[in-house]
């Protein structure tokens, strides 16, 4: 059953560890964690989706008193319960890696179902900015240099005259 597994540590640094856990898969669609801990976190961010999926000032607020950013709560709202509206339940999968080789831990990754992630989108965007930047950068300073040439032009004329 969910919710009762002690995890080795006191309530306190459980819940904190698990709210952590639970905000950083809703950031990044997935995490690498033991098996045990995988288990719990997928229940905690599955009923935070539900929540999502209601979308009530009630549901927002529950969420906000959870997860510890704002921005994930906005994400969860937004993007992740439109995504899962038609799916009743079962919004992540965990995959098991094998034992972790310090300890020998049962490794497992949490993700979440049909996410795709949207930093490729946001690298790709801040590239082309950054080309766009150095474009604009190299022209206005091929823009200067010939204002230079122009004026010692017209100054080697004036000399000249």
């Amino acid at each position: 059953m969910p919710g009762t597994r002690k995890l080795g540590r006191t309530t306190a640094q459980r819940k904190a560890m698990l709210r952590g856990m639970v905000t950083l898969l809703l950031e990044n669609g997935q995490i690498e964690t033991t098996l045990t801990r995988a288990k719990e976190v997928r229940s905690i961010a599955e009923k935070m989706i539900t929540l999502g999926k209601k979308n009530t000032l009630a549901s927002r607020r529950a969420a906000l008193a959870y997860i510890t950013k704002e921005d994930v709560v906005t994400k969860v709202f937004v993007e992740l319960a439109p995504l899962y509206a038609e799916r009743n339940g079962g919004y992540t999968q965990i995959y098991k890696l094998g034992p972790r080789r310090g300890d020998g831990a049962e490794m497992a990754i949490v993700k979440l179902i049909d996410y795709v992630k949207p930093t490729a989108d946001k690298k790709a965007a801040k590239k082309a900015e950054k080309k766009a930047k150095e474009e604009a950068k190299a022209a206005k300073a091929e823009a200067k240099a010939e204002a230079k040439t122009e004026e010692a032009a017209a100054i080697a004329e004036a000399s000249a005259e």
